[in-house]
């Protein structure tokens, strides 16, 4: 997340906040409540290359993000680059984000890796999400009680994808921080 998007949340948070959950209804989401016949299928709809459009803490972004699975298919690897680039000319943003299912709690696990600070691999930044139709509602719960909740959310009406980013207070009240679509270059 970059340093001007950074300022909207608590520095403690720092990279989790990219990694920050959604939770919204998606529309196209089905109101199913099962883990898919196999985790695989979900995913294999957000392989490919998407441009990413939306707002980021109120400003408008545009990224390119290329998704592939990874080490004999247990991984989604996810590459988000920003278009928008830093006062010195480098990317604004960018992420190597990791999903894989963990059959064992029936969920998918996440790991957001990206340029706006360095992770300690606590599990804390970890995301965890139980898949609910064609949407995984990941959650990052801290110590202190705060969090994020990052729905990623498929449309196979439209064949795209939609995150929706959420901050979470003590109170459990959402504050929005993001809202984009993943549409196929």
């Amino acid at each position: 997340m970059t340093q001007r998007i950074r300022k909207h949340v608590p520095a403690r948070w720092g990279l989790i906040v990219t990694l920050a959950s959604m939770s919204l209804y998606s529309p196209m989401a089905h109101a199913q409540n099962t883990v898919p016949p196999t985790p695989e299928l979900l995913m294999d709809k957000m392989t490919g290359a998407w441009v990413m459009t939306g707002t980021i803490g109120k400003e408008q972004v545009t990224h390119e993000v290329d998704v592939d699975w990874i080490l004999k298919r247990q991984y989604i690897r996810i590459h988000e680059v920003s278009r928008e680039k830093d006062d010195d000319g480098e990317l604004a943003y960018e992420a190597w984000i990791h999903i894989a299912w963990d059959k064992d709690n029936a969920e998918y696990v996440v790991m957001w890796l990206d340029n706006t600070g360095t992770t300690n691999f606590a599990a804390a930044g970890v995301g965890h999400g139980k898949p609910v139709g064609d949407r995984i509602p990941f959650v990052w719960t801290f110590a202190d009680g705060t969090g994020i909740h990052n729905t990623f959310a498929y449309d196979r009406t439209s064949d795209t994808w939609s995150w929706t980013i959420d901050s979470v207070d003590k109170s459990e009240k959402r504050s929005p921080f993001a809202r984009v679509t993943l549409k196929r270059k």
